[in-house]
């Protein structure tokens, strides 16, 4: 099979196309023909050696894969050769996504949602699960509610604000201009352009915030959160801010987002249901995983794909 792989850190330069065994998958596993993987910000910081997820090099990147099934491993029950399927097995361990073929966990994948194409659905499980499991399963997402997502365009962002507006839920986004309309288009019911000023100026009466950015977003959250309301972050929160939190009586959450059968399955019914559509900024050929990556680091609206 064809794969990118990696024999040191660095830059978009150190992902080479090479020629691999193929895998075969062990019991409980499938062996799926990728047909996309998703590029995501946490494959550029284990790729420059930020995060050492993945050990020393050389290894396969990629969490994020929509393909068909290949082969069955021992014990395998529900899926058959020739199923489409999509999921973010894994993680954080090497899944190797970014190849023709990966062998992964049978329960850590789920139907592909038929109201997308293997690009939307290899775009949507890492970002998709991170928005729904800091909404739902951290933040206690309920209708009503007034939910604050930060960078409403990126990968996460934009996911969480449809995710958010399916659970009627009233969405505030923060964003930089040049996304304004995207952000928009998506249902959110306020639009703040972050470079016009403190959003915590203009906020009050907050229930949920998912904090996305990093640097002083999660303090400056606090001044808008209602006692009782949650900060759900996807960055270390200070304990500073932690202890500041614990006495306007709010909630703070640390999340990292893990394999999820059943929120790939909730994803996938929203993809369907049409509440919920993934935005592809540009798919890449294998060949071209630098570039793809590359083009990340420019922060473009949505998502970044790899086909195989």
């Amino acid at each position: 099979m064809r794969a990118v792989i990696q024999n040191s850190v660095g830059g978009p330069d150190v992902l080479a196309i090479s020629d691999l065994p193929d895998p075969a998958p062990k019991a409980g596993e499938v062996l799926v023909r990728v047909k996309a993987a998703g590029v995501n910000p946490v494959d550029g910081a284990v790729r420059a050696g930020h995060y050492k997820l993945l050990g020393e090099p050389p290894f396969i990147l990629g969490w994020d894969i929509s393909g068909t099934v290949e082969a069955l491993g021992a014990g395998v029950s529900g899926f058959r050769i020739g199923d489409e399927v999509f999921g973010m097995p894994r993680f954080p361990k090497q899944a190797a996504a970014y190849a023709e073929l990966a062998a992964v966990p049978a329960d850590e994948i789920a139907p592909k949602p038929s109201g997308a194409d293997h690009i939307q659905a290899g775009a949507l499980p890492l970002a998709g699960l991170t928005a729904w499991q800091g909404l739902v399963r951290h933040g206690g997402l309920k209708s009503g509610q007034r939910v604050l997502i930060h960078a409403a365009a990126g990968g996460v962002g934009h996911l969480a604000v449809q995710i958010s507006k399916a659970h009627g839920a009233y969405v505030i986004a923060t964003i930089s201009p040049q996304k304004v309309d995207f952000v928009r288009s998506l249902g959110a019911d306020e639009v703040l352009d972050y470079t016009k000023g403190d959003f915590a100026d203009k906020l009050r009466d907050i229930d949920l915030v998912l904090e996305t950015v990093g640097g002083d977003h999660a303090v400056h959250s606090l001044k808008v959160l209602k006692r009782g309301g949650v900060l759900v972050s996807l960055l270390n929160v200070s304990d500073a801010t932690k202890t500041q939190a614990s006495a306007q009586g709010i909630r703070v959450e640390r999340m990292s987002v893990v394999p999820d059968r059943e929120g790939l399955l909730k994803l996938a019914h929203l993809i369907d249901a049409k509440k919920l559509a993934v935005h592809v900024a540009k798919s890449f050929p294998l060949e071209q995983a630098g570039a793809a990556h590359a083009f990340l680091a420019t922060k473009p609206i949505g998502k970044v794909v790899l086909t195989a």
